[in-house]
């Protein structure tokens, strides 16, 4: 294995975050953001190998470039005349609220074929493909979703999707080798409740016979659900009361990701994910968390048949 993960997460955002110093005033923070970089900042600090594939433009992207240059691993972009995402949020009340955003347009069709082919040739030398949401949403085209997953997994590479719907119904033609969504998220799939037991479960399982391999649902604090097959667990992650939620599933991926590329079986890869996003929420961060605290916190995860 060479513990490569290819993660296809093609709008990287420049964040400005506005804090409360301990004294008095504020403090001005500005970094790389966005799904693909949370979950490739989790992937290196695991010991796995990012390959961070996206768009990058404009004086936004002029901006953030630098600033992902301090990312683990490697980042193959593609030169977008639309602009980078950006946005601003003021986290001065303990809370993360957004001040203001502008996201990018839609890409040219030679800058999407582009991204696809530079994402298909860095899966093809990769153990794992994870597949993340664009921003805003509905900027790329959904069959993009679908054959981007087929073409990599007739070549021999498991994918893994991250994503919600529509571009979830998109992927899963492809039969991914695993799902990981919110319960939200899963509502939306199913147009429909998913708070009981029972509901949830049936969800999951229109999910996994839509073409998903393994179903995980993260449910914030609560356990999360997992369909592996027919049979069914629960994932228990260690309690804690203070800390934010705030990106723990990009590190939970990034964790499962990276834990996978380098040859666990889907257990232990599951239960370093939970590990992951539970050193996230403690350090009220995105996609952030020691190798040393994951691998603590890896003792104190349960994952459990139901």
């Amino acid at each position: 294995m060479s513990g490569n993960v290819a993660i296809f997460g093609p709008h990287p955002l420049l964040t400005i975050t506005i804090e409360q110093r301990q004294n008095a005033g504020d403090e001005i923070h500005i970094h790389a953001g966005g799904q693909g970089v949370w979950v490739s900042r989790m992937v290196g600090e695991l010991g796995g190998h990012p390959i961070l594939c996206g768009f990058i433009g404009g004086e936004t992207g002029a901006m953030l470039e630098p600033l992902l240059e301090w990312l683990p691993g490697e980042r193959r972009f593609v030169r977008s005349a639309e602009a980078s995402g950006c946005y601003v949020q003021d986290r001065r009340s303990g809370e993360r609220t957004l001040v203001s955003a502008a996201w990018s347009d839609n890409p040219s069709r030679h800058e999407l074929d582009d991204l696809f082919s530079v994402t298909v040739a860095a899966a093809l030398e990769s153990d794992v493909l994870v597949i993340c949401n664009p921003m805003p949403p509905g900027v790329l085209p959904l069959e993009l979703y679908r054959n981007l997953a087929s073409d990599v997994r007739a070549n021999g590479t498991p994918v893994l999707v991250d994503l919600s719907t529509p571009r979830l119904d998109s992927a899963l033609a492809a039969e991914p080798d695993l799902v990981k969504l919110n319960d939200w998220e899963l509502a939306e799939f199913v147009r429909g409740p998913v708070g009981a037991p029972s509901e949830l479960r049936g969800a999951a399982e229109r999910v996994r016979d839509a073409g998903a391999g393994t179903v995980v649902v993260t449910r914030g604090g609560a356990p999360a659900f997992v369909l592996h097959g027919d049979e069914a667990w629960e994932l228990v992650p260690p309690h804690f009361d203070g800390g934010a939620h705030e990106g723990c599933g990009d590190s939970m991926m990034g964790g499962l990701a990276a834990a996978w590329a380098n040859g666990c079986d889907w257990q232990t890869a599951l239960r370093r994910g939970a590990a992951a996003g539970a050193a996230n929420f403690l350090r009220h961060g995105l996609g952030t968390g020691s190798r040393a605290v994951v691998e603590e916190l890896v003792n104190d995860v349960r994952l459990q048949p139901l």
